[in-house]
């Protein structure tokens, strides 16, 4: 490969939450003795981004003001060419383009300009933990309606009870995941046409988080929400960033697409008046260097390790894990644990598996906060080598 997947990154130190937040009293306690922590909790990549990020951050540093400015052509062109590419949107244009902080701000910025507070809000479950802070943090009241596995173990969207849920509560607003997280699903066309079909008939406006859109593993593709009809198009506001997929996320930077001028007048309004939401000059720069040709060679071979990934992993879980369920993902770098039947044959609860992989190293997330009532949630975005560590300390002290 080009670029480097496989040294490991060295982040204590670098105000990395994932890493300096353990064992500092502010954080999960760290492992135990005799074990180096291996950090697959936090939703942020361990490895280093492509060159041409700190390359234009660094170029642009050089010069030494820092004052008001306005957001450069070239990062409008980048957004446009980027999403022409990667997903197939051939008619953007920078009108239909507004800057967000970040896309938990945006999911907010849409949705309090399109409900009051009290109002219910349709979600899936399993549910973003950000998704679920952020709108009951501003008073809104969610609605789950939980996806179902299907007979080869692939979570879907249950139709009826969406269609049920938004009826019964009156609902006119949806926040929408895809490629969805924790589940790690790539809707296919035909479920988002449905999906988009019961929103259009009890005429649901959709909020739809698509940060995960460049992450696709094993060959699969993302379809933007907005282009699935013309519903879609005029009644969708899609947040998007570099954040997810380069690791940028410690430099705030996010963008929405609406295409419906008197929808993104509503939103833009909501963003703008409060006076928070401005563009960083240097984050600018780092989405121009990650929208660049070198980024899309980059994120192609990061796919491919995440695949690796994500393939060696579940594979790992089938032979040696009897008991603990997982979905593979077709997207995102995140695995989501059903760890009953295990527990349940092991007189165990999820609280003494998490604590036995956090006691030996293997930092991972409780899944309970994502309306996961057994389950964990586990980040493979580190090197094949320390993927595979982690799962083999699973095996001898976890899961045995």
């Amino acid at each position: 490969m080009k670029y480097d997947f496989t040294s490991i990154l060295e982040r204590k130190g670098k105000d990395a939450i994932a890493v300096d937040s353990v064992g500092s009293g502010f954080g999960p306690e760290g492992p135990r003795e005799g074990f180096d922590f291996i950090p697959m909790w936090v939703a942020d990549m361990n490895f280093p981004t492509v060159p041409t990020v700190p390359e234009a951050i660094i170029e642009r540093a050089k010069h030494p003001a820092y004052g008001y400015f306005a957001p450069r052509e070239e990062y409008y062109q980048a957004i446009i060419d980027w999403q022409k590419t990667r997903n197939k949107v051939p008619d953007l244009e920078k009108e239909q383009i507004g800057y967000e902080n970040g896309v938990l701000g945006g999911v907010i910025s849409a949705l309090t300009s399109l409900a009051a507070p009290g109002d219910p809000v349709l979600l899936h479950s399993p549910t973003y933990i950000g998704f679920t802070g952020s709108i009951s943090n501003n008073g809104y009241r969610i609605v789950h309606s939980p996806l179902k596995k299907d007979d080869v173990g692939i979570y879907r969207m249950d139709f009826e009870d969406m269609d049920a849920k938004i009826k019964e509560n009156h609902i006119h607003v949806a926040v929408f995941c895809s490629p969805h997280n924790p589940a790690g699903r790539v809707w296919e066309h035909w479920e988002l046409q449905r999906a988009m079909e019961i929103f259009e008939a009890n005429q649901v406006t959709v909020i739809s988080d698509e940060i995960w859109s460049d992450i696709l593993l094993n060959g699969h593709t993302h379809i933007p929400t907005q282009s699935v009809n013309d519903y879609a198009r005029e009644h969708t506001v899609a947040l998007y960033a570099p954040s997810k997929t380069f690791n940028l996320a410690g430099l705030i930077g996010s963008y929405h697409i609406i295409y419906n001028r008197a929808l993104r007048d509503r939103v833009e309004a909501k963003g703008t008046k409060p006076h928070y939401n401005s563009m960083n000059v240097l984050s600018m720069y780092a989405l121009m260097g990650a929208y660049s040709p070198q980024g899309k060679e980059w994120v192609d071979e990061l796919c491919q390790v995440l695949t690796e990934n994500a393939n060696y992993a579940c594979g790992f879980i089938r032979e040696h894990f009897a008991g603990v369920e997982v979905s593979k993902p077709q997207g995102t770098y995140m695995l989501f644990l059903d760890c009953s039947r295990w527990c349940g044959e092991h007189g165990k609860t999820i609280e003494d598996v998490l604590k036995a992989g956090w006691n030996v190293g293997v930092g991972w997330q409780d899944g309970r906060p994502f309306h996961g009532p057994c389950h964990i949630r586990m980040n493979l975005a580190l090197p094949l080598s320390r993927v595979q560590e982690a799962f083999g300390r699973l095996k001898e002290y976890v899961f045995c």
